[in-house]
């Protein structure tokens, strides 16, 4: 017999929330539409992968942590810096042992496991995935000064400084020193300016 996934399933709907939920942060830089948890977390964990390569950590692990660094939020909302000053901080161990309350062990252990280590900060694979989240976080205030939100630029100045790795240090420069739209023109075969 199958074991019980209904926990699973509420949880996966649960997950879902993250793509509506907003970086409440970017508010305060006057951006109008921030991205959503879910969005960070798709891009944090592709830097994860990058950086942990760099690194000679386990890319996939780095990923996995990556993925699953803001899943708390469901439950706690995006409490952004100036919020954690005033509001008790929710403990993300406590509530990802609540999230998998009644899934399998082997599910629910996996998820609180990974959890614990990226709030370690520890291992080679969570600092990566750590310096992920604020590369990411920069690469974002970078695309918004584009759009004109010019405040953003104390998020990519405090998010630079808060980098640890090598990797993460030299991508960081190779980000500033790269349009956000280089991409195309290099798939469009066109000149660098």
């Amino acid at each position: 017999m199958a074991e019980d996934l209904s926990a699973v399933a509420r949880f996966l709907y649960e997950a879902g929330t993250l793509k509506q939920t907003k970086r409440t942060g970017w508010w305060m830089a006057g951006v109008r539409d921030p991205e959503s948890v879910a969005e960070h977390s798709w891009r944090t964990a592709l830097l994860a992968t990058i950086i942990a390569k760099l690194e000679g950590a386990d890319p996939a692990r780095a990923a996995y942590l990556a993925v699953w660094h803001d899943s708390q939020e469901t439950r706690t909302g995006d409490v952004n810096h100036l919020g954690k000053k005033y509001a008790t901080e929710a403990n993300p161990q406590a509530v990802t042992a609540d999230q998998v309350a009644g899934m399998p062990e082997i599910l629910a252990s996996a998820v609180r496991e990974l959890v614990a280590e990226y709030e370690a900060k520890e291992s080679a694979e969570a600092i990566c995935a750590r310096d992920a989240d604020k590369l990411e976080c920069m690469i974002q205030g970078i695309e918004y000064k584009a759009q004109g939100y010019e405040n953003a630029q104390r998020w990519i100045d405090n998010s630079r400084s808060r980098l640890t790795t090598k990797s993460a240090n030299e991508l960081a420069d190779a980000v500033l020193a790269t349009g956000s739209l280089d991409w195309l023109r290099t798939a469009l075969g066109e000149r660098q300016s």
